[in-house]
């Protein structure tokens, strides 16, 4: 029997857990409510800030409470071009502009939107990422449904009443300058969790990683391995539908 893998002890937490302490709070949508499914609900920008771990800036928008004589205060996804002072809408009335929130059943085909809905109400899980965005394809007015294209290029099938911010979301273009020191790179992961550097499987020894050991660095076994391999050999390529390169241009859409 050899060590637990590090894969393994990830599954444990300890020292593996995300980094919290100095972020600023969830990032979503408001709750879904009955001025934002039948009217819409007015919001004020009120500063645009950093948080720690995230590559896209958050924006904290300050709404009139709907029912209580209070302030309700949300973070959201800042889109590109978003400014503070400006003044956000939220709802099935809300107008086509940068930073709104509308339902999907409300926006064209072909609009750009960002911190799209999977399930109604759920406040946001598709492109909120830096520089990432959706775009609407088609609407079916019979089954109340929207096809929406992902970020990856995919496409999926979501309710028309799911909601999206209108626009990209802001910070694109993170990723074209280069980390070029490895200082950089942990100041990078410190912000966000205990997963940098990592240590190659080749590079251990046999006690410490399936592919470890030998005289030479190589696997010596198919890099694959299946869906129900035990903790400790689950490693490499699992449940690999293709190995190899990927040849050949995309073949053209009909």
């Amino acid at each position: 029997m050899g060590k637990q893998i590090r894969g393994q002890r990830k599954g444990r937490g300890s020292v593996f857990t995300s980094h919290t302490k100095h972020r600023k709070g969830a990032v979503r949508h408001r709750a879904l409510d009955f001025a934002e499914r039948h009217g819409y609900v007015k919001g004020v920008v009120r500063e645009i800030i950093h948080d720690p771990g995230r590559g896209a800036p958050v924006a904290r928008v300050v709404f009139r409470h709907p029912y209580k004589y209070k302030q309700q205060k949300m973070n959201f996804i800042a889109a590109e071009g978003v400014y503070t002072g400006q003044f956000i809408f939220c709802g099935a009335k809300a107008q086509l502009k940068i930073g709104n929130i509308l339902p999907l059943a409300a926006m064209p085909e072909g609009t750009i939107v960002c911190n799209i809905e999977q399930k109604q109400g759920d406040c946001g899980k598709i492109a909120r990422a830096s520089g990432n965005y959706g775009s609407i394809i088609s609407h079916n007015l019979d089954d109340g449904t929207s096809r929406i294209r992902l970020p990856s290029g995919s496409k999926k099938i979501v309710k028309s009443t799911c909601r999206a911010m209108v626009g990209i979301v802001g910070g694109g273009g993170r990723l074209d300058k280069p980390m070029l020191k490895a200082g950089r790179a942990y100041h990078k992961y410190k912000a966000k969790r205990n997963s940098w550097p990592k240590v190659r499987g080749v590079a251990m020894n046999p006690v410490e990683h399936p592919h470890g050991g030998g005289n030479h660095q190589h696997i010596g076994k198919a890099s694959t391995s299946k869906r129900d391999a035990p903790p400790g050999a689950k490693v490499g390529l699992i449940a690999a539908r293709r190995t190899g390169r990927i040849t050949g241009g995309k073949g053209k859409e009909k």
